[in-house]
C-alpha cells in the first residue's frame, strides 16, 4: 500500500493552498458579511484550472484524476466554504451530468465555457416538497411534438442565478413506468428561455458568498435535443451524479475541519492563561489531539473512496461513508475550535465563527447524514 500522493497531486495542493491564502482569505469575511457572490474570484479560480478538473482536454478540461479535484476542493474549504461550494457544485453537479451523460453536441456546446470558469451551470433536483425524498419531485415535462413543456420549481440550487450562470440541468417527471412509479428525465434549460426564472436566495446562515437560487418553470419549452441521455434515465443519472457529489461535499468537510483545527491550534499556543499557553492544559490538548485523530481518519477514508473511483471500482458505499464521516468530523472539530477560542470564537472577527456556521450544510446537502446512514446500511445488508 502506497499512501504517497503523486508529484502532480502534491503540486495541486501546494498551488491551490497558495491561491486560497493569497486571493480568498483576504476577502472571505467581507464577502460573507455582504452575502456577495464574486464573479471576479470565480474567474480567477477558472484561470488556475479549478473548473473541469476531471474533464478530458478535448472539452477544455484539465484531464486530471478525481483525487486531484478533491484535493483542490479540500484546500479551498480549508480557507472558505463558499468558494469551495462554488467549485464543488460547478464540477460535480454542473459539469458532471453534461460530461458523463450528454451528447457530443451538448458537450461541445457547453463544456468549454464551463471548464474555463467563463460560465457556471446548476443542477435542478431539490424541490420545496422533495428533498431527501427525491422521488417526491413534482416538476413535469410533457411532450409537445419535437419539444417538451416543463412546469414546476426547484429550490436551493447552487450556481444557478449569478451573472455568469449559463443554465441548469433539470430533472422532471415525463410519465410513469410499467410498475406505476414516476419516470424521470433530465433536460437542459438555458437562461433566457421564456418562462424560466432563477431568483437568488439570501439570508442564509452559511455559504453566504456562494450563489443559491430558487428556480421556476412556467410552460418552459425546450427542444427534444435538450434531453440528456435517454428518456427515463434521469433517476439513474441523478444517483450517479450524487455519488460523485458526495465526495466533493466530504472534501469540504475534510478541508473545513483542517482549517478549523489549525486555527484552534494556533490560538491555543498563543493564548496565555495562568502563566502558560492554554495548549499546555490537558483539557485543551486532548481536544486538539482528538481533532487530529479524526481528521487523519477522515482523510484516509476520503482518499480511499477517490482511489476506488479513479480505478473504476465500485465506490458508492465508500462515497456515502466519506460524506457522512467527513461532514460530521468537521462539526465536532469546529465545536472544539470555538470552545478553545472561548468568547472570541463567537465573534465575526475570528474566522472560526464562519466555519462553525458553514459546517452545518454539509450534514444536510447532497443527502442528509440520516440518508447516508440509510444508504450505508443497505450496502452492508441491513
Amino acid at each position: 500500500m502506497n499512501f504517497d500522493l503523486s508529484t502532480e497531486q502534491e503540486m495541486i495542493r501546494k498551488e491551490v493552498r497558495k491561491f486560497a491564502g493569497s486571493e480568498i482569505a483576504p476577502v472571505a469575511n467581507d464577502l460573507d458579511e455582504k452575502e456577495k457572490f464574486s464573479v471576479e474570484l470565480t474567474k480567477k479560480m477558472g484561470e488556475i484550472g479549478l473548473f473541469g478538473m476531471f474533464v478530458s482536454e478535448e472539452y477544455e478540461g484539465q484531464g486530471m484524476d478525481y483525487l486531484s479535484y478533491i484535493i483542490a476542493v479540500e484546500e479551498l474549504a480549508r480557507i472558505d466554504g463558499s468558494q469551495a461550494a462554488t467549485i464543488a457544485a460547478a464540477n460535480s453537479l454542473g459539469i458532471g451530468p453534461l460530461y458523463y451523460f450528454g451528447t457530443e453536441e451538448q458537450k461541445k456546446k457547453y463544456l468549454p465555457k464551463l471548464c474555463t470558469g467563463e460560465a457556471l451551470w446548476g443542477f435542478g433536483l431539490t424541490e420545496p416538497t422533495a428533498g431527501s425524498d427525491a422521488g417526491g419531485s413534482k416538476t413535469t415535462a410533457v411532450r409537445d411534438g419535437n419539444n417538451w413543456i416543463i412546469n414546476g420549481s426547484k429550490i436551493f440550487i447552487t450556481n444557478a442565478a449569478c451573472d455568469i450562470s449559463l443554465g441548469v440541468t433539470v430533472q422532471a417527471i415525463t410519465g410513469k413506468r410499467p410498475n406505476g412509479k414516476p419516470e424521470y428525465t433530465c433536460f437542459i434549460v438555458e437562461h433566457g428561455t421564456p418562462g424560466f426564472k432563477a431568483i437568488p436566495m439570501h439570508k442564509k446562515m452559511m455559504w453566504r458568498a456562494s450563489n443559491t437560487a430558487e428556480l421556476f418553470f412556467d410552460d418552459v419549452k425546450v427542444p427534444n435535443e435538450n434531453m440528456i441521455g435517454q428518456r427515463g434515465d434521469g433517476f439513474h443519472q441523478m444517483l450517479k451524479t450524487l455519488d460523485g457529489g458526495r465526495l466533493s461535499i466530504g472534501a469540504m468537510g475534510l478541508g473545513g475541519a483542517q482549517g478549523a483545527f489549525e486555527m484552534a491550534l494556533k490560538y491555543a499556543k498563543d493564548r496565555v492563561q495562568f502563566d502558560q499557553p492554554i495548549s499546555k492544559f490537558q483539557a485543551v490538548a486532548f481536544k486538539l489531539a482528538d481533532c487530529a485523530v479524526e481528521i487523519e481518519c477522515a482523510r484516509n477514508l476520503m482518499y480511499k473512496a477517490c482511489w476506488l473511483r479513479d480505478h473504476n471500482r465500485p465506490f458508492a458505499k465508500e462515497a456515502a461513508m466519506a460524506k457522512l464521516y467527513c461532514s460530521e468530523v468537521m462539526g465536532r472539530v469546529v465545536n472544539h475550535a470555538v470552545q478553545i477560542h472561548g468568547g472570541y470564537g463567537l465573534m465575526k472577527e475570528y474566522n472560526v465563527e464562519r466555519f462553525y456556521r458553514d459546517h452545518k450544510l454539509l450534514e444536510i446537502g447532497e443527502g442528509t447524514s440520516e440518508i447516508q446512514r440509510i444508504v450505508i446500511s443497505r450496502y452492508i445488508g441491513c
